[in-house]
Order: C-alpha cells, then sequence, then structure tokens
C-alpha cells in the first residue's frame, strides 16, 4: 500500500533521489503523473499545501506534507527502518547526514550553477566557473579518498548518502564530471556505477550519460547589421544665407531639450586603457596563467587614467549569513549602475556564517575613487585604499581578489560578485 503521493519533474535529482530511497526500503509511493512543472506548482491547490511551490514535494496519506528534496528522502527512509538506509546507529546515521549533506551542497550545487552559467542562463564570468569546478574538484578529493579505503560511504551496506552520491554525481557527469576527472577519481565513479546498476534502482538512475569534455561558455557572435540603402536625397530648398538653419530643422523639438549635466571624469585626458576591453578579457580568460586576463590586463593597464583600489566593509562585526553578506555585495554593485562606463570591481565574502569579511577590488577612471564610487548612497559604508602594484603584498591581494582565491587572515573566498 502506498504511504502517500510524491510531485516532481524526471529531471530533477532529488525526486529522482526519493524514488530510489522508496525502491531500495520497499516503500510504496505514488507519484503524480499529471503534475507539469511550472504549472502545476503554481496553482492555488498546490500553494495551498506546499507555500512554496517548490518540488520535490510529499503529502502521506494521513495527509502529512513535506517539501526539501533530501528531508523527504529521509523521511521515506524512516519508515523502512530494516532497510539499513539511515545507518545502523547514531553515529552512522551522523555520518549518513554529513556525507549526504557534503555531495549535495559542495558537488550538486556548484553543478547547477555552472550549467547556468555556461547556457547563459545567469552572466557568465570565468573566475565564478573556475571557482565552482575547484569547489567541485575539492569534494570529488575528500570523497575519492574515502572511498579507495571504503567499499561504501557509510559501513558496510548501501546507504542514502551512497543513493545521493549517485544522483548529483549522475547530473555532474553530463556537464562538469568530464574524461580527466573521472580518470582522477575512480572510486566516485567505481560507486557511481555500483549504485546505478542495482537491479532495483536501474530504471529510476537511467543510463548515465559521460562528457568527455566539460560543458563550456560560448560567448554569443555579435550580430552583423546589414547597412539599409540610403534613400535619395530630396532637393534642397535654396534659403538666403542670412537665415540659414540645419538640414534636418523639422526633426529638431519645439521646445530645446534640458542640457546633460557632465560628468567630470569625462574631461579626464583620453586613456589608452579601454575598460570594456578589459570586461571582455576578464570575462572570458582564465584569469592567471599564460594568456590569462591578469596578463591582458598587466600590458595595457594606463595607470594614468585609471587607478587601482582595495575596498573593504567597514562593519564586518555585523556580518551573520555568509550567503546575506554576498546579497549585500549585489546590492551595492546595483547602487553603482550609473558608474558602469568607470568602473570595473570583484568583491567577494570571506571566512563563514558569523566570522566573515567582505573584501575585492576595483579598477577606477582617474586617480581619485570618490567620484566613481560615491553614486552609491552607501559607499561610505567601505573603506578604500589605493593598491601599488610594485608592492608584492598588495599586488598579490589584487590579484586573488580578481582570481577568487583570495585569503584574508586564514579566512577563505566564500563566494564572489564582479561589476563589469
Amino acid at each position: 500500500m502506498s504511504v502517500g503521493t510524491l510531485y516532481t519533474s524526471p529531471a530533477k535529482e532529488t525526486g529522482k533521489l526519493i524514488k530510489a530511497v522508496a525502491a531500495f526500503g520497499g516503500v510504496s509511493i505514488n507519484v503524480d503523473a499529471e503534475y507539469k512543472h511550472m504549472e502545476s506548482n503554481k496553482t492555488p491547490e498546490f500553494l495551498a499545501k506546499f507555500p512554496h511551490g517548490k518540488i520535490p514535494a510529499f503529502e502521506s496519506k494521513e495527509g502529512f506534507k513535506l517539501f526539501e528534496g533530501v528531508v523527504i528522502a529521509k523521511y521515506i527512509a524512516s519508515l523502512a527502518p530494516n532497510s539499513g538506509l539511515l545507518g545502523a546507529n547514531a553515529t552512522d546515521a551522523a555520518l549518513v547526514d554529513q556525507w549526504t549533506h557534503l555531495v549535495e551542497v559542495e558537488f550538486g550545487l556548484p553543478t547547477d550553477i555552472i550549467n547556468q552559467l555556461v547556457n547563459g542562463r545567469i552572466p557568465y564570468t570565468k573566475p565564478m566557473h573556475n571557482a565552482l569546478l575547484d569547489r567541485q574538484e575539492r569534494t570529488l578529493t575528500t570523497l575519492n579518498k574515502h572511498l579507495t579505503e571504503n567499499t561504501f560511504l557509510v559501513g558496510e551496506r548501501i546507504t542514502l548518502a551512497d543513493l545521493a552520491l549517485a544522483v548529483y554525481i549522475q547530473r555532474g557527469a553530463t556537464i562538469s564530471f568530464d574524461a580527466p576527472l573521472r580518470a582522477k577519481f575512480p572510486a566516485v565513479v567505481r560507486l557511481l556505477e555500483t549504485i546505478v546498476n542495482q537491479p532495483q534502482l536501474k530504471d529510476i538512475y537511467g543510463e548515465t550519460k559521460y562528457v568527455e569534455k566539460g560543458l563550456q561558455f560560448t560567448p554569443p557572435a555579435k550580430e552583423k547589421k546589414e547597412k539599409e540603402p540610403k534613400p535619395a536625397p530630396a532637393p534642397k530648398e535654396k534659403k538666403p544665407k542670412a537665415k540659414e538653419v540645419e538640414e534636418d530643422e523639422e526633426d529638431e523639438p519645439s521646445v530645446p531639450a534640458e542640457p546633460k549635466v557632465k560628468n567630470p571624469l569625462d574631461d579626464l585626458p583620453k586613456s589608452s586603457f579601454n575598460l570594456e576591453d578589459w570586461k571582455r578579457a576578464y570575462s572570458n580568460k582564465d584569469t592567471r596563467g599564460k594568456d590569462g586576463a591578469l596578463e591582458w590586463l598587466y600590458e595595457h593597464f594606463d595607470k594614468e587614467g585609471f587607478s587601482l583600489w582595495r575596498v573593504d566593509f567597514k562593519y564586518n562585526n555585523e556580518l551573520t549569513q555568509t550567503f546575506m553578506s554576498s546579497n549585500q555585495i549585489g546590492g551595492f554593485f546595483n547602487r553603482l549602475e550609473a558608474s558602469r562606463k568607470y568602473l570595473f570591481g570583484s568583491m567577494g565574502v570571506l571566512g563563514q556564517a558569523n566570522d566573515s569579511v567582505i573584501s575585492g577590488a576595483l579598477i577606477a577612471r582617474g586617480q581619485d575613487i570618490a567620484p566613481v564610487i560615491s553614486v552609491a548612497p552607501d559607499w561610505e559604508s567601505y573603506s578604500y585604499t589605493k593598491i601599488d602594484l610594485s608592492d608584492p603584498a598588495q599586488k598579490e591581494f589584487f590579484e586573488g581578489a580578481l582570481a577568487w582565491d583570495l585569503k584574508i587572515d586564514g579566512k577563505e573566498w566564500v563566494d564572489g560578485k564582479n561589476f563589469k
């Protein structure tokens, strides 16, 4: 007899995880065949049950409701205590949670973001792509070391953690877990193949599709605008010289437009450094290394026309969750919109929840930061220090901020944003 109904879509990893847990534990669940993603979950009926409108979602036959995939999977596993999916004791249960959380947050989440980056659903930057790949590789290193010494993640039997690894690594194999990485982490591949080929799980996981090379971002081609043929000029009327007017007089507004306020930065001497070219180089090149973005910058930078700045948030003791600090950077950058043509920025959150800092680097037009940055109402919440690249420590800071591998007082880069 079914214990309840699952609402999910076929491609959803955590939906697949829940079905795998149910199948392995011998728990019967119904999967709503009528569910249509982005339609069903927006209906008043669905939202009355699951206010967040998120899948997977589960409703038991008694009317108990849950959302969040891993949470539902754990609940289903708890209905099959003899399956061993949650471990044999409290210690095992904690380890199952540990490995499940690791593979979900440190591999599965980066996979989703990489997929959105390379497909242009969020603005692409090479440093962010590299940071996510590094985060995945660090996770794979931890998993592979453990699985080289152990058959399964916890104990000597398959647990929820192994099923979770399989769904996230299987998805990653279609995006970023490519042939070179698979060769480097054979124990991870071994466990993936073990799980997906279990007789009761084969139909749920399906065939694993492996990419040879991780998906890459391809910048959209610039459209070539065809020149429209110019219409034959109308014959000009001869007018007395004393009353000469401009040819397009009839297009002029009858009321004079208000003069635009000129930005004093536009009066600076012309610079050989093209900020827009730099932004493209930064987006499309690796930050470090030969022919990287930093090499391009040092070759083209005009230190007379532009300046480099370190920026630090003044009130780091007020920061709590790192994702909230990252959102704060995004808000600060949004308020700098009026200075987009004069400014480039790379800022990040370093540390962990309740022990983090916000810092980064800016490239600004001119030698004074205030005219560029003061368009943001909260600009004085940050301190600004000019960077001298002849100082090795300052240069190391600047390059770390751009490459998203900056460390400050032992705090490592957690998340970052660019102003381009």
